[in-house]
């Protein structure tokens, strides 16, 4: 039997909804929103209100945004005829703070994953291939999660976008700086054997 009371037992069945976030943590997250003095528990509220309300899908890449355009997309400095397709907004900011992509960016929001019941028509395929065509992409960068399902969805869609006419490229997979060989696992040590490049 659950000793909480029915308002805090519903914050943190909310919580708990949250990526990663277990019933210990959802609770010690609840209890902390608690002992939070009442006008940062409203300010939390407003943000969490605030940002559902006021963001929206990019007209061009589909990231998130205030505007039509998200600030990459209006951005003129960057190399329009590059394209670097990713899985998700997180995946954007993580490729941006890198500063090692300068184009523009496309987000799937999803991958293909049949056991999940999401398919070709969940990733907004003919709005990326009128990008591709209309802006006369020179190349592709199939940036999706080096999982079995974004693997499946980088394959996917070289297939989908190379009779298009532009270059499709993968980030390459290897060993991470820092690492101790003895460490990795067997699929990571081959990758990046299998990526090896001249010294």
């Amino acid at each position: 039997m659950n000793s909480y009371p029915g308002s805090l037992q519903g914050l943190v069945e909310h919580l708990m909804k949250l990526p990663g976030v277990g019933r210990k943590t959802a609770s010690r997250l609840a209890f902390h929103i608690v002992r939070m003095p009442g006008e940062q528990a409203e300010d939390l509220a407003a943000a969490i209100i605030e940002v559902k309300s006021r963001l929206a899908l990019c007209s061009f890449c589909q990231n998130l945004t205030e505007y039509e355009l998200c600030p990459i997309c209006s951005d003129t400095s960057r190399d329009s005829h590059k394209l670097c397709v990713v899985e998700y907004p997180a995946d954007v900011a993580a490729i941006e703070n890198s500063g090692a992509f300068k184009g523009r960016y496309f987000v799937l929001h999803g991958i293909l994953a049949p056991m999940q019941g999401l398919g070709p028509d969940d990733l907004r395929l003919e709005k990326l291939r009128q990008i591709v065509v209309n802006e006369k992409i020179s190349e592709v960068v199939l940036a999706t999660n080096p999982t079995v399902e974004g693997n499946t969805t980088a394959l996917f869609l070289s297939r989908f976008l190379r009779p298009l006419g532009a270059h499709i490229s993968r980030p390459a997979c290897g060993l991470p700086v820092g690492a101790d060989l003895e460490y990795m696992d067997s699929v990571t040590i081959r990758k990046s054997l299998d990526g090896r490049g001249p010294l």
